[in-house]
């Protein structure tokens, strides 16, 4: 449900909603006010729903596939039934041993020197939509709107195969599965306006004219099998939904909340236009300070958090960005250092669902600032207060609107500012 539906928070220890808008504009606040005097918050909405914010409870409850299970990783009002161990959206809903042998069949896809065959698609999307975006010569600009949101989109729809033009369809669905789970405004929704429809048709289109060879992932999974045996329309479908929510809105997210910090930081704005050897380290400190992504268990079986009774069946929110900002593992946790050494974050998660998108996503986490800077390498925010900022709900934290006023831009061919 939206903010004005569910009733407001009054203790955040006790009666939170990671849905509201409230919790997006204010998260590490909150984390940090729960860390010091309850740890491991509870709620009786969506069913009943755990809360560490720990660093040592968040990784202990990601590594326990025994008594936390996968069957849902997205809290809403509807728990699934039934689908362990393979899940809705195999392999980050399935639990072992099933787990195994789903995502070994990503493995090869998003190997090192496979992303490396995608970067110069991602460059070439970002100097489009620059050249787009300095068009007209504005000053001030929408860098989520108008930029950070259509990168992971155009690169996992050529992965995927498909038209880019579906984009506008990516996001819809992004908003409704991520930002508004359970909402009125999903029960109001034509089966032919669903994700599921869309990729069931992807599925089908595919198999009415099937390729010698695959071409794309679409193709990888439709020629795929288990135990040789051909993978299912409900694993193949789940998976590309899976590569769709999982691969856009987390990155676009963390792209956003990058360039939200350089438009207030100028020191390392230069640092990085002047030194990028520095790009390396920066990248893991922008993720590691604004990790996008909380995900989400089910308790299955009575057992403990951080010495906490939770109950079978009861959800639990494992906050990645609450635990990199923990002062008990990271050294000031919540000052950005552009070239922090010692680094082991938590935003791609850990344990056996450890992000297996990890390298595409700081490909294009990388290319992103690097192409912005090169063409804009001065600029701020084009708002009073940073937190006017809007923020997205639900499990996955970025800029929605991001606006900046651009200080300087560097044409394609000389070094010129205007």
């Amino acid at each position: 449900m939206t903010d004005t539906a569910r009733p407001p928070v009054d203790d955040w220890a006790t009666d939170f909603d990671h849905t509201t808008s409230e919790y997006a504009q204010n998260a590490p606040e909150i984390w940090a006010d729960l860390r010091s005097r309850c740890p491991v918050a509870h709620s009786e909405r969506f069913g009943g729903t755990w809360l560490p914010v720990r660093h040592e409870d968040v990784v202990a409850v990601a590594r326990d596939t025994e008594h936390f299970s996968s069957e849902g990783v997205i809290v809403n009002d509807y728990k699934p039934v039934d689908l362990a161990p393979i899940g809705y959206a195999p392999p980050i809903t399935s639990d072992p041993p099933f787990h195994q042998a789903a995502r070994r069949l990503l493995l090869p896809a998003f190997a090192p020197k496979e992303i490396d065959r995608w970067e110069e698609t991602a460059r070439a999307t970002c100097r489009e939509l620059l050249d787009e975006l300095l068009a007209d010569g504005r000053d001030v600009v929408d860098a989520a709107v108008e930029y950070t949101q259509h990168i992971p989109v155009r690169v996992i729809a050529d992965m995927l195969g498909v038209p880019r033009e579906d984009g506008d369809k990516f996001r819809t669905f992004i908003h409704r599965i991520i930002e508004a789970p359970g909402s009125a405004e999903q029960e109001q929704i034509a089966y032919e306006d669903t994700l599921d429809h869309y990729l069931t048709q992807v599925v089908e289109a595919r198999r009415a004219a099937p390729r010698e060879e695959p071409q794309d992932l679409v193709d990888h999974l439709l020629a795929a099998d288990l135990d040789g045996q051909p993978l299912s329309d409900d694993h193949i479908t789940g998976t590309i939904g899976l590569l769709i929510i999982a691969g856009i809105d987390t990155t676009w997210s963390a792209i956003g909340a990058s360039l939200w910090h350089l438009a207030q930081h100028p020191d390392d704005r230069r640092r990085l236009v002047e030194d990028p050897d520095v790009m390396v380290f920066a990248i893991e400190e922008l993720l590691r300070a604004y990790a996008p992504v909380t995900m989400a268990r089910i308790v299955a079986e009575d057992t403990e958090i951080g010495g906490c009774p939770v109950n079978a069946r009861d959800w639990v929110l494992l906050p990645f960005p609450a635990a990199n900002l923990d002062p008990e593992v990271f050294e000031d946790p919540h000052e950005v250092v552009i070239d922090r050494q010692r680094n082991r974050h938590l935003a791609f998660g850990v344990g056996i669902h450890r992000c297996i998108g990890s390298n595409l996503a700081r490909m294009e986490l990388r290319v992103g600032l690097e192409e912005w800077l090169r063409r804009i390498p001065d600029f701020e925010l084009a708002v009073d207060d940073p937190e006017q900022v809007r923020w997205s709900a639900g499990q996955v934290r970025g800029p929605r609107e991001l606006p900046v006023r651009i200080l300087a831009t560097v044409p394609h061919s000389t070094t010129e500012v205007r």
